[in-house]
């Protein structure tokens, strides 16, 4: 079973240059990269803002997406850029751009694209994530954004207005030169969430697909990475995800399954290092997310961590960290790279936060693993058709950041009664360790379905994490809840035998079987491997009491079941409770995980927040919603002297 396999060509070609260390955080006191810096650590070293004075903070200026858009859109994953003093933001289900001044939050000019029919059939219209940065050796900048309906386009920073000079009028159209699959047709196939990532003069988009519980059919298109011209827009190369004939991998395709199964895609962020010009990969899992029995095989490059040459698109190494991925454990985040010392010796690593609770550590120039990665023995399917790989990779540290698999320990026990209800809704259904299959929801057993910890939206999610440079400590949000792996035939539904069926593991409605903590930070130093904290994100504690007629001060604090949104400064970690929190937004103490300071925002946090100086002041911006109203970006500063 081949998990990791190195191009020793490509790097023994880096090996030859001096080594350099890796710059990491942000720089000049702005936000250039989705992720702060190419790193995607997170992290700045502004300071005005501190321990002494965070519960100071106050809103000093909002901006509203009300107009944005055909109907208010409350859920936006966009992080603005802070780019020579200006912000740039998506907004509104069709990707406007728009530039804002960084100090009021005054508009200063929008774009936005007519896509008709491609925004119509878009498997993600939403506002996406945000846009991307470049710019020519004479300082020329360029605002890249891909649209719902998947088209790449340069903006002048200054006007908004499209680069002529880039594509056909500023626009390169992504699905031209994709792979299609027979039967499949593009527009409403794939489209894109994500950010394009730009490597030297590269720059590198994935895809995204509509969500595969229950495709129509298995047969997609498939998901490959391209590399583009940022000059001109001319494609540069393209790395197939699913392997065709004479390129690695395709031995794990059984039956010629790469044929006709797509995803595979690439549809989180991406990071690289500007050292070398390697970008890493977090791929998704092939077509159907909860049954593969159409695709033996492990499926290289699924559910992967994939490191290319930005230049060429060459493969330098992988890992697959889950051989044939039927639970949709994609991997969500960007890896996030930094030079650590570890052990004594200085180490360029990249580390790769997982839905299902695992960090995996490597050495990002090699692929070697930083610590052992041993391959167990898993459980296996009775599913018919089904193949099942029979081991996974089990990192040796890390330890786990969420919990995994499901047993009766995990049963929420507040009281005698309550565990005993839990128990009862249980025993519907199987249980089992990490990696436990789905099951069939009418199965001669007489279960429903299998029991599952993390569910597929994680563990971790899109929100990834955040890293400290000065410690080496990785902070991670992220949420426990069960989830029901039940399978039923495709039927009319789908030409796969077996979608996924419905399912629930409640003791009262909105309370899991599942004990607390529902949602969490996590820090990890990766100087050692080991855990430094965890803490409850936030609490559900009054609702829960209710529904459960129980008297508050009995309950625990139980984190509210969402991930937190992360950024780290050189005095503070800083956190909302995500898309389904409270609206509130809180300092931490990075060394223990105390709360600091606690700040009511007008909605719940659902972008990623970020920080910038300008004129002088430090200021704090994410993105907001609530439901039936529009987004908001809202910025956040400390008070004016007196």
């Amino acid at each position: 079973m081949e998990q990791r396999s190195l191009s020793v060509s490509a790097v023994f070609a880096f090996l030859l240059l001096p080594s350099v260390l890796l710059a990491q955080g942000t720089t000049n006191g702005e936000w250039h990269v989705y992720g702060g810096d190419a790193a995607h650590t997170r992290y700045t070293p502004l300071d005005q803002i501190d321990a002494s004075n965070a519960s100071d903070l106050e809103i000093v200026w909002r901006w509203n997406a009300r107009n944005f858009g055909p109907n208010p859109f409350a859920q936006t994953q966009a992080t603005p850029l802070m780019i020579n003093g200006v912000l740039y933001a998506t907004a509104g289900r069709r990707r406007s751009v728009v530039a804002i001044d960084p100090g009021t939050g005054e508009t200063l000019w929008t774009w936005r694209m007519d896509e008709g029919e491609r925004l119509q059939a878009a498997p993600r219209p939403n506002s996406g994530r945000g846009v991307a940065y470049w710019e020519d050796p004479d300082g020329n900048g360029r605002i890249l954004v891909v649209t719902p309906g998947y088209h790449l386009v340069a903006l002048d920073p200054d006007t908004g207005y499209e680069v002529e000079s880039f594509g056909e009028q500023g626009v390169v159209d992504l699905m031209e030169n994709h792979r299609a699959r027979d039967g499949i047709e593009m527009v409403g196939s794939i489209g894109a969430s994500s950010t394009a990532t730009v490597v030297g003069d590269v720059i590198v988009v994935g895809s995204a697909h509509h969500v595969g519980a229950r495709p129509p059919s298995r047969v997609n298109t498939p998901g490959d990475v391209r590399g583009y011209d940022a000059a001109t827009g001319n494609l540069l190369w393209t790395f197939h995800t699913i392997p065709e004939p004479g390129e690695l991998g395709i031995d794990t395709w059984e039956n010629d399954s790469w044929s006709y199964t797509g995803n595979a895609a690439v549809w989180a962020q991406m990071s690289y290092d500007p050292e070398t010009g390697f970008v890493y990969l977090p791929t998704e899992a092939p077509t159907g997310d909860y049954y593969g029995g159409h695709r033996h095989g492990d499926n290289l490059f699924s559910t992967s961590i994939v490191c290319l040459d930005s230049k060429t698109g060459e493969r330098v190494w992988h890992f697959q960290t889950i051989h044939h991925d039927i639970w949709d454990w994609d991997n969500p985040s960007a890896p996030i790279l930094a030079d650590l010392v570890i052990d004594g010796v200085e180490r360029k690593i990249v580390a790769l936060i997982t839905k299902q609770g695992f960090v995996f550590v490597f050495d990002r120039i090699t692929g070697e693993p930083i610590w052992p990665i041993e391959e167990r023995p898993v459980p296996q399917t009775d599913t018919p058709g089904e193949w099942t790989s029979p081991t996974q990779p089990f990192p040796t540290k890390p330890a786990p950041f969420d919990r995994q698999g499901f047993s009766e320990d995990d049963l929420i026990d507040f009281t005698p009664e309550i565990r005993a209800r839990a128990a009862e809704v249980a025993s519907q259904y199987r249980m089992g360790p990490i990696y436990a299959p789905p099951s069939l929801a009418n199965h001669p057993d007489g279960t429903r379905g299998m029991l599952s910890l993390p569910t597929s939206t994680g563990g971790s999610n899109w929100e990834g994490g955040a890293l400290d440079p000065e410690t080496g400590h990785l902070y991670i949000g992220s949420y426990t809840r069960a989830t029901v792996l039940a399978l039923v035939e495709g039927g009319d539904r789908s030409d796969m035998d077996y979608i996924r069926g419905g399912g629930g593991a409640q003791v009262a409605p909105g309370v899991s079987i599942v004990k607390p903590p529902w949602g969490r930070i996590t820090a990890i130093d990766l100087t050692t491997g080991e855990h430094a904290w965890m803490i409850a994100n936030g609490d559900t504690r009054p609702r829960i009491a209710q529904a459960l007629e129980l008297e508050l001060a009995d309950l625990p604090r139980t984190g509210k079941p969402s991930r937190a949104g992360l950024l780290v400064t050189s005095t503070l970690l800083f956190a909302g409770e995500g898309i389904s929190g409270d609206p509130v937004f809180r300092a931490h103490d990075k060394a223990t995980g105390n709360i600091l300071a606690e700040i009511e925002i007008p909605g719940t946090q659902v972008g990623l927040p970020m920080s910038y100086m300008y004129e002088g002041k430090q200021y704090v911006v994410v993105a907001i919603g609530r439901r039936g109203q529009p987004a908001e970006i809202i910025a956040l500063a400390l008070p004016d002297e007196e």
